[in-house]
């Protein structure tokens, strides 16, 4: 059978984007040609992955660096004749008549037997330009309730003419059908597919709340601030992470700085895939006024991770059990009731460890191939119903080109078969063999409890030869390296064939390392390690390792290119930053001392990046358990301010003559620290300078920093 999917953009990372890739990815495994029809492309490749045999195929061409790139085109400036979605319509890719033509072109000459809408205006298209020599099948991922009447009135009046619509919660196919009473359209529940993941399971020590969503304005993650300002008030060694993105980021952070959380509540950004994050958790938490599905819930789960949710309309409580694999609190309870349930949580680790347990058998039913089968099941009802005779497609082979669909590509699949080797204008290329495909060493990575790395190749495609995992020192003159024997293919376990980095054999200077697979014995570069999953759990709680060399930490991660590559620090004597008290007047730093002896004339320094004259010294502290506190004034910093960006590292100075020891925070898991641990700028006034911003920060080498800039520069920069 040849079903294809409707996606607005399927280059990105939503929720309808995740559940339609993981649904056509089980139905192509089941041996269905599957194809994802995406109305505008923006990237090179997609961000997710749709599965083996899957084909993916766009028809406007968002990609401003494309020689085919359509936002030139002159329909492109001219309106849709379809209604406004708003989920799209105000976004840089609203649709247009060009988007209207080709939609239309695409619904008239595909050959699929099943067609799926996944957004109102993509079944606005079915309903409009749809033919019925092919079924017409209409999802909705968000709820009836959450469209506004103009965006409810026209789908609920374009769903007359699809053969079903396919809500996500049997809630939500019940408000349709109370709605639509003489509509004889079959509107039913099927629940997204969400598959478990790879990611060893929450093993519940983290001591830490994860969130993630759009941060948008139903999510109510201020609920969920303000909730936790409670937890932490009462349970001090516990943190907040959110991830995501969205308009409402900016207000999230001020709340965060103003109920004082900067320190134990950090937004981590968008991460994908989000399933490392959720594993990382003890509790997960969903704070909505509404939520259609709720799939984060469910990949929370997967991972073993039990929810604390509102009891909100449609998803949670289908997919919850009060008590049993969660807990739900009463919307009306506000955030009292939601800081209530997750202290609940935090004071039972043996209950939040059997809802871990029970969350993990309760997902079992939204597996793919089971709601695969359920899309089957139905698409079968339906050609019965309509009499018709679904076609028998054989999935498309790896190396299979997806047959043109539009006059253009006609056109272009015919200028690419006259310019084909041996054709007419290329160089003549008879009897010769085709080159084999490239291999490329893909990895799932893994911090191990010690702080070392687990390295899991695909052995599919791997060269008959004994390999090695090289790590090289990014930029390095003296060109280290650390080579890490590879075992047989042959021995491949799972697919794969599996070494580990020991943390205590290896001292690795501090940068970043870049992982290669290289012949035995061979001097080459390699072939570079693509990461498929990098799981760095068991290092959230992991401070900083002293050893022989100094004190270290590992943090393997994702590259910008999808790479693996570990970054290292090593410090001979080291300053942990556990918090950073950002007061009206001035900044307290607290620090963990790793290999270092403070003697009563301890000092933190303020070191000017601009004057060594406009350095700052402060006296240091040390507290009952062994932490050092210093307070900064920020009265001495602007009295030495000279240009429009000052710039202060913050060291210390253990004792008279001693050398300076960098003021750092590497522990834990996270890479970069930059855009996750903010602290609060303050607005100060310079006699000469005007109005300066003042704010502590962390440098690319996690270092702390004290930043003085005029405010007038920075909002002609903003």
């Amino acid at each position: 059978m040849n079903i294809a999917f409707l996606l607005y953009n399927a280059y990105g990372i939503g929720g309808t984007i995740r559940s339609t890739a993981n649904l056509s990815a089980a139905l192509a495994a089941a041996g269905h040609s599957v194809q994802i029809t995406s109305v505008y492309r923006s990237r090179d490749e997609p961000r997710l992955s749709f599965g083996r045999g899957v084909r993916i195929h766009s028809l406007i061409d968002w990609r401003k660096n494309s020689p085919g790139y359509d936002g030139a085109h002159p329909h492109q400036a001219e309106d849709s004749v379809l209604w406004e979605d708003h989920g799209v319509s105000k976004s840089e890719i609203a649709p247009t008549r060009l988007t209207d033509e080709r939609v239309a072109a695409y619904l008239r000459e595909t050959d699929a037997d099943v067609v799926i809408g996944t957004r109102p205006i993509l079944n606005g298209y079915l309903d409009r330009y749809g033919e019925n020599r092919y079924l017409r099948l209409g999802q909705e991922h968000v709820s009836l309730a959450t469209h506004n009447a103009e965006l409810a009135a026209d789908q609920n009046a374009a769903l007359a003419s699809l053969d079903a619509f396919v809500t996500v919660s049997e809630a939500d196919a019940r408000h349709y059908r109370a709605t639509l009473p003489e509509v004889t359209t079959r509107i039913l529940c099927i629940p997204n597919a969400v598959p478990a993941p790879e990611v060893r399971a929450s093993d519940q020590s983290s001591k830490t709340i994860v969130a993630a969503g759009r941060l948008i304005p139903i999510k109510r993650y201020d609920r969920l601030i303000r909730a936790f300002a409670k937890v932490a008030a009462e349970r001090p060694d516990w943190n907040l992470r959110l991830y995501g993105r969205g308009r409402k980021s900016e207000e999230l952070r001020q709340l965060i700085e103003e109920l004082g959380l900067y320190n134990r509540a950090r937004l981590m950004g968008a991460v994908t895939p989000i399933e490392t994050e959720w594993a990382k958790g003890a509790i997960a938490a969903v704070s909505s006024d509404k939520e259609s599905f709720g799939m984060t819930i469910v990949e929370a789960m997967h991972c073993g991770v039990p929810v604390v949710a509102t009891d909100c309309p449609y998803g949670p409580g289908e997919i919850i059990t009060h008590g049993e694999d969660g807990l739900l609190v009463p919307l009306e309870g506000g955030e009292d009731a939601f800081a209530d349930a997750l202290i609940r949580l935090i004071d039972d680790e043996e209950r939040r460890r059997e809802m871990g347990r029970a969350a993990l058998r309760t997902v079992r039913q939204y597996e793919p191939a089971t709601i695969a089968e359920r899309y089957l099941s139905l698409i079968a009802e339906l050609a019965a119903a309509r009499g018709m005779s679904l076609t028998s497609v054989p999935r498309e082979q790896p190396g299979q080109r997806e047959q043109p669909k539009t006059l253009g590509e006609r056109l272009r699949a015919a200028l690419r078969r006259r310019l084909r080797p041996g054709r007419r204008g290329s160089a003549p290329t008879a009897g010769a063999a085709k080159p084999r495909p490239r291999w490329v060493p893909r990895a799932h990575a893994e911090a191990t409890g010690d702080g070392g790395l687990a390295v899991r190749i695909d052995a599919t495609g791997m060269p008959n030869r004994a390999h090695e995992l090289v790590l090289r020192l990014r930029n390095d003159e003296e060109r280290r390296a650390v080579r890490v024997p590879l075992p047989d293919k042959a021995q491949a376990v799972g697919g794969r064939v599996e070494t580990v980095v020991e943390r205590a054999a290896h001292t690795l200077a501090e940068g970043r390392w870049d992982a290669y697979v290289v012949p035995s014995g061979g001097q080459g570069r390699g072939r570079r390690v693509a990461a498929d999953l990098v799981e760095t759990a068991a290092l959230v709680t992991l401070p900083p390792q002293p050893g022989a060399g100094g004190t270290t930490s590992w943090v393997p991660y994702t590259t910008a290119e999808g790479n693996l590559s570990l970054r290292t620090w090593l410090r001979p004597r080291h300053a942990e930053v556990d918090q950073v008290v950002v007061g009206e007047a001035a900044a307290t730093v607290t620090a963990i001392l790793y290999g270092v002896e403070v003697g009563p004339e301890a000092v933190v320094v303020a070191v000017s990046r601009e004057n060594a004259a406009h350095d700052v010294e402060v006296p240091a502290q040390t507290l009952p358990d062994g932490r050092l506190t210093a307070t900064v004034p920020y009265a001495e910093l602007m009295a030495r301010r000279t240009v429009e960006h000052d710039l202060w590292d913050l060291c210390l100075v253990a004792a008279p003559g001693a050398g300076r020891v960098p003021l750092a925070r590497i522990g834990g898991d996270v890479a970069d620290r930059r855009k996750s641990d903010k602290f609060p700028p303050l607005v100060l006034a310079h006699p000469e300078r005007g109005a300066t911003r003042v704010v502590p920060y962390l440098t690319f080498r996690s270092e702390l920093a004290l930043s003085a800039r005029d405010l007038a520069a920075r909002e002609d920069e903003d």
